[in-house]
């Protein structure tokens, strides 16, 4: 006899799926998922036709804003968001990086007047599938593998 552990169905919140497994914690640290008190539930390596390998969150009672959905774009921009309101997906939110971004992510280059004064960051997305982003100021490219992103969401 196969045996399964079923998660419990969310009654109130955000499905985050398709997220790449190798994404999972980075997308728990933007968000400041580790200070959440709802209950939630992280998979990874779950299995995926589409992409393998996938990681998945689950977040009861709690919704998220446009800044939110930016953050995750920049670590796992092929994500999808189903938000659930009494059992049922309501709405489902592709999430796409915008094609600028402000604040959210340091630019890499410490000569960078966004490192040396109180200037907030603007970058010009030039890839939104293979994320890399163009300082506005110094015009410093920066690829996935080294954003560094702004304050997590508490």
């Amino acid at each position: 006899m196969e045996k399964e552990l079923k998660v419990s169905a969310l009654k109130n919140g955000t499905v985050i799926d398709h997220i790449p497994s190798t994404s999972l914690f980075k997308v728990v640290e933007i968000l400041g998922l580790k200070n959440c008190t709802s209950q939630t539930t992280f998979g990874m390596n779950l299995e995926s036709k589409r992409m393998g390998s996938k990681a998945i969150v689950k977040i009861s009672d709690r919704f998220f804003e446009t800044a939110e959905i930016n953050r995750i774009a920049l670590v796992a921009p092929q994500a999808k968001l189903n938000v659930i309101r009494d059992y049922e997906v309501v709405e489902k939110k592709i999430v796409e990086l915008p094609d600028y971004i402000e604040g959210l992510v340091k630019c890499v280059n410490p000569q960078c007047v966004t490192n040396k004064e109180k200037v907030k960051t603007k970058f010009t997305v030039l890839s939104k599938k293979d994320v890399l982003l163009q300082c506005h100021y110094c015009e410093k490219m920066t690829d996935q593998d080294h954003l560094v992103i702004h304050d997590a969401i508490s």
